[in-house]
């Protein structure tokens, strides 16, 4: 007599042991989730100075000399490569043209430089920074110790004081931190370069009276000859 030896699951426990083990698969090969990546900081907004001054402005003379010495790559790298920026101050075409004595053409390349250079602050200050500037004056600029600037805020109205210079600024062309372009309209000549600003002009001396003494002879009608006129002969004597 034989025996059978075949062992039966029923199906509902079959059900069950399939459906853990493939739960537990799941599980096991699940990847972790990702921690949250750390914020990165916004970069400065990039500008193009070269691109701005030629269609921003009437800055074709600046612009030209700060290529012709390699200012304009100092400029672009304080700008667009660090954090404190750039406050530029670019005189128009009109105050290079209005120059006679000094002229920025009878300057050495490192004059000219510099010159360009005293025009900057490595540092971006926007309008309503000028007021507590004002106090820290002399402030000096990217040409180096021995170029300054002095600032004045007057209710708005800001100056700008090189020395030889002190006019006003007179547009916002371009101000976004880090970077601002200021527009004026005198060269901001520098005492380091050109030295102490010259006396003012004495005051014209009067003319000396050319009037003819004819003139202030008085008249007959106010008694006695006219000292214009020869005096009367007698013909009556002769």
């Amino acid at each position: 007599m034989g025996f059978n030896n075949t062992f039966t699951i029923p199906l509902t426990t079959l059900l069950l042991m399939i459906s853990a083990t493939a739960t537990a698969q799941k599980i096991s090969g699940a990847a972790p989730s990702p921690s949250p990546s750390p914020a990165v900081a916004p970069a400065p907004h990039w500008v193009n100075l070269t691109a701005l001054l030629s269609f921003a402005g009437p800055f074709a003379t600046f612009l030209r000399y700060c290529e012709q010495t390699g200012a304009i790559a100092t400029f672009q790298n304080q700008a667009n490569n660090t954090h404190q920026g750039l406050t530029i101050f670019i005189p128009t075409d009109d105050a290079f043209s209005s120059l006679t004595k000094p002229s920025p053409s009878k300057l050495t390349k490192d004059q000219l430089r510099s010159l360009l250079l005293s025009h900057a602050i490595p540092q971006y200050y926007s309008l309503a920074d000028f007021r507590n500037l004002s106090r820290r004056n002399p402030v000096v600029t990217f040409a180096g110790g021995q170029y300054t600037l002095n600032f004045t805020d007057s209710s708005g109205l800001i100056r700008v004081n090189s020395g030889w210079a002190d006019p006003k600024i007179s547009s916002s062309v371009y101000s976004t931190d880090p970077n601002a372009v200021y527009e004026i309209q005198r060269v901001l000549l520098p005492v380091a370069i050109f030295g102490a600003t010259p006396p003012p002009a004495p005051a014209l001396a009067l003319a000396p009276d050319t009037a003819n003494p004819a003139d202030l002879a008085p008249s007959k009608g106010l008694g006695g000859p006219s000292l214009a006129s020869p005096p009367s002969t007698d013909d009556s004597s002769s």
